[in-house]
């Protein structure tokens, strides 16, 4: 669904990119609300209003995905789709390091290779570009941190998304107001099919963010940067082949070694899920160690007990 969603931003014009954020925002919150009472889940609102810390982190992530979404916007509708796109394959990059930087999680070596030859493949683009690629670097980044932030806190997709577009609302429709009272506004004034389609921002948002948010509470962040970069694959052949933008040799070498990387990424992440499988099946799946796990109570036939010491299997390195 995020591959194809260039197609539709473009449809919004002659609307800013402003306006457009703005409506994506609060329509959101209006498609969340109607979802919210139809499966009747409210519970969750009144827990989060009595834990700041949650709530403090659901302001942040707004924060990070309103960031996200304005340049993103902006991006397709100047004529950007193919350096937006590489924002998108550099976020997964941008998301293994946060969770080796912030969480602790550990990078195999092929993985810290990968990592490498990302930070090798901005270069070069920044060098074919003549300046930094902002763009992608702004949307790699707050993506990632707004997967962070997902997870720490850790409610679901709907729910989640509810109470960010709530936190959202109030700044978006106060924006849209300011434009109206200026005469700037389209929403009232290209038409009912216009005033459609923008209102449809929050079908566009609401869908994939809810999916986006279930997943980013039962999966590793890892495996969910390795899953992100299919959208990435659709934008970047919508920007080559539908809306022709230029890619000059520097370029495609720059994409190049951002797919080589990713390459390493999916032959490490298919050879240890292989590696886990077969020790899973041989009977020495990982657990974590547990108080007295070496003490194991074994009932006899006869119905006695002992606690005769049992011996673990050594621990391996994921």
């Amino acid at each position: 669904m995020w591959g194809l969603v260039p197609l539709f931003w473009p449809l919004l014009k002659p609307a800013g990119a402003g306006e457009i954020l703005a409506h994506r925002m609060a329509w959101s919150l209006v498609v969340v609300g109607v979802a919210l009472l139809v499966v009747r889940r409210w519970a969750w609102a009144g827990e989060l209003l009595r834990q700041p810390r949650k709530l403090g982190l659901v302001t942040v992530a707004a924060s990070v995905i309103t960031l996200n979404w304005g340049v993103y916007i902006w991006a397709v509708n100047s004529g950007h789709v193919v350096e937006a796109s590489l924002g998108y394959f550099i976020n997964p990059l941008v998301t293994i390091a946060i969770g080796v930087l912030l969480l602790g999680e550990r990078l195999r070596p092929v993985q810290w290779t990968a990592v490498g030859v990302g930070l090798a493949a901005v270069l070069v683009l920044a060098f074919g570009y003549g300046r930094p690629p902002w763009i992608s670097l702004v949307l790699a980044f707050s993506f990632a941190a707004y997967g962070l932030v997902k997870k720490k806190v850790n409610i679901g997709g709907l729910e989640s998304l509810a109470a960010e577009t709530a936190v959202q609302f109030l700044p978006a429709l106060a924006f849209v107001l300011w434009l109206g009272s200026r005469g700037e506004a389209t929403f009232a004034t290209e038409g009912f099919g216009h005033a459609a389609l923008l209102a449809a921002t929050g079908v566009v948002t609401a869908v994939p963010l809810v999916c986006f948010g279930a997943a980013a509470i039962r999966v590793p962040l890892s495996t969910l940067g390795l899953l992100q970069y299919l959208a990435p694959v659709f934008q970047f052949l919508l920007g080559i082949l539908y809306f022709h933008e230029a890619m000059p040799a520097e370029r495609w070498a720059g994409f190049g070694l951002v797919w080589l990387a990713l390459s390493l990424l999916t032959f490490d992440a298919l050879r240890t899920a292989r590696r886990r499988a077969g020790e899973t099946q041989g009977g020495f799946a990982p657990s974590p160690p547990a108080v007295g796990a070496s003490r194991l109570v074994l009932k006899r036939r006869t119905g006695s007990q002992s606690t005769r010491p049992v011996p673990q299997p050594p621990a391996r390195t994921p």
